[in-house]
């Protein structure tokens, strides 16, 4: 089961996005206790001592994961089952964000929900690699580094759509976080320098890019669906 540390708040584009916008903002402005009061709207580790590079990393990270967990993966499954799909698909999201973390009272229906949510989040998860590859500037890095890297995040998920936004963006995501007092050092994923302030508005334009197309891929699957559903 994750530790409460490897679950991050959900948030729907362009929600998503307008965060990081709004993270960038504050950073940009010199504003680390605004940017540290921010951060908690996309992510769970603790900002009360991190400086700006830190609070940028934490950005992309969760800008990353929360490309797929909050817009590809419902597109997916409404895509694939329709309205009942999706209802479904946020369900098990909620149960996740809920009990889905270790803690003495949920300790055996927490592990359920969080491996039913990884289970839901697989196939998406790796769509929204794919799609980061193809929005990146340099598709052939992009894809050596999602290759390489994406298994090393200690999520079954969030690795594949870190790993692909660390290529994308030419920046090394992972490290060490702080979560309520406790320590996890991940291993790195990229080989380009650690995300400045800067980087943050190059990632929320390619969470805005992956979203858009991924928008555009499930219209015309749900279309193929029902063209193929309905000649039957």
């Amino acid at each position: 089961q994750r530790h409460p540390g490897q679950h991050q708040p959900r948030r729907r584009d362009p929600a998503l996005a307008r965060e990081g916008a709004r993270m960038a903002s504050a950073l940009e402005s010199g504003d680390l206790r605004a940017a540290r009061a921010r951060l908690p709207h996309l992510c769970g580790r603790d900002p009360s001592e991190l400086e700006a590079p830190e609070l940028a990393r934490a950005t992309v990270e969760s800008l990353a994961e929360n490309t797929s967990d909050a817009v590809v993966a419902p597109l997916f499954w409404g895509a694939v089952a329709g309205v009942p799909g999706l209802l479904a698909y946020r369900a098990v999201n909620t149960l996740d964000a809920m009990v889905g973390h270790r803690s003495p009272r949920y300790e055996r229906f927490g592990w359920a929900a969080a491996r039913l949510d990884d289970v839901a989040n697989y196939v998406p998860a790796r769509l929204t690699g794919l799609i980061t590859v193809l929005a990146a500037p340099d598709r052939r890095r992009a894809l050596a580094v999602l290759r390489r890297d994406g298994h090393r995040h200690p999520s079954p998920n969030a690795g594949r759509c870190e790993a692909a936004f660390a290529g994308a963006l030419d920046v090394t995501l992972g490290g060490t976080n702080t979560y309520g007092g406790r320590m996890e050092h991940r291993p790195t994923m990229g080989e380009g320098p650690r995300p400045q302030v800067g980087d943050i508005r190059r990632a929320v334009r390619l969470t805005r890019a992956v979203s858009l197309a991924a928008a555009g891929a499930a219209v015309l699957a749900a279309w193929a669906v029902r063209r193929v559903t309905s000649s039957g």
